[in-house]
């Protein structure tokens, strides 16, 4: 039996001058739930969870997704509502919504199969994928959308639009699903791709070990800086992270220990704190991120692996609220006392 998840109540809206908008799918997984072949309808995907992480860190987030006008639809559409996330640039589509059937392993790894022939997230237009928003400071992209046909030409020619014009700083996530890109090197192509036309791509380590199997991550970071990144950030699951830039040393930051409930959502919980820490630390243009200092990164990225073990301690995506910090700088470090649940009371 399949039920739907509620929605969450939407965070405290912080004022912030340097808007945030994600694009690509937005997917129901069906999570396994109760007695055996029971499931829990759960919004997912990776760009809107990225998108759901940066709204309850305070950020202005605008979701570029096509969100069909079905039940499950209108589920993803309520959640997104809820977290106060801008949907004024989601199409309403008539294709069905994709679905992602969730298994967990001994370890509580997920793993997923996945129903998206001739689904809603892949038939995005030339119209609707040129709507960015022009005061875009950030915009994220990546996963499924950014490498499945049809949409995928249109997506990344409004990324390169964005990054042509030099002003908004473009962030990539492959998030690889060897089920469905199958070969490699057919992979390797399309995620490079993807690269090439990003300032920040953030992968995991199993990404890149699946879609380059003779290299390390030190010549798979260098191969991403030479195709024009700026920063690239490698998770590593339990040891934490690894970033590397042009000129620079590569600069590891440690795990933190995590009472695993599942993994799921926890590589973009990574993410959205990720660029929320950039934001904050004013690090919102592609010339700042390049001049960006070996602390500053650190710190940014030690903010992302705290909420990412904090979401891999809840059952499904469910990443954490900031609460306000009217004490401290915007840029002082995240504390877990800094953060609370959709299920906790604030303060």
């Amino acid at each position: 039996m399949t039920e739907p998840a509620e929605p969450t109540p939407a965070p405290t809206p912080r004022a912030d001058p340097f808007p945030v908008t994600v694009i690509g799918e937005a997917l129901i997984d069906l999570v396994p739930h109760g007695d055996p072949g029971g499931f829990r309808a759960q919004p997912g995907g990776s760009p809107f969870n990225v998108a759901i992480g940066l709204a309850r860190l305070g950020h202005r987030t605008s979701l570029m997704a096509r969100l069909a006008d079905n039940a499950f639809g209108r589920i993803l559409r309520a959640h997104a509502t809820a977290e106060g996330i801008d949907l004024t640039c989601a199409p309403h589509a008539p294709e069905p919504t994709t679905l992602a059937v969730v298994s967990m392993d001994a370890d509580a790894q997920a793993s997923y199969d996945f129903y998206f022939n001739g689904t809603a997230d892949w038939q995005w237009t030339a119209a609707e994928a040129a709507l960015v928003p022009a005061d875009t400071a950030i915009l994220h992209f990546g996963s499924l959308a950014s490498w499945t046909p049809p949409g995928d030409e249109h997506i990344h020619a409004a990324v390169r639009e964005m990054r042509q014009r030099g002003r908004t700083l473009i962030s990539y996530d492959p998030n690889v699903r060897p089920v469905l890109l199958r070969d490699p090197a057919r992979a390797r192509e399309a995620v490079e791709r993807g690269v090439g036309a990003a300032h920040l791509v953030k992968a995991s380590r199993e990404d890149v070990e699946w879609l380059y199997p003779a290299a390390d991550i030190e010549q798979v970071g260098a191969r991403w800086l030479e195709l024009g990144a700026l920063l690239v950030v490698i998770t590593d699951g339990p040891h934490g992270a690894h970033t590397f830039q042009a000129d620079a040393a590569r600069m590891s930051r440690p795990g933190r220990k995590a009472a695993v409930a599942d993994t799921v959502g926890a590589g973009d919980a990574f993410t959205s704190a990720l660029l929320g820490a950039l934001l904050r630390h004013g690090l919102h243009t592609p010339e700042l991120l390049a001049r960006s200092s070996p602390a500053v990164l650190a710190a940014a990225v030690d903010d992302a692996i705290l909420v990412s073990a904090l979401t891999c301690e809840r059952v499904g995506a469910d990443p954490p609220i900031a609460l306000p910090r009217p004490d401290v700088s915007a840029g002082a470090p995240l504390a877990e006392t800094d953060l609370r649940f959709s299920d906790q009371p604030p303060g």
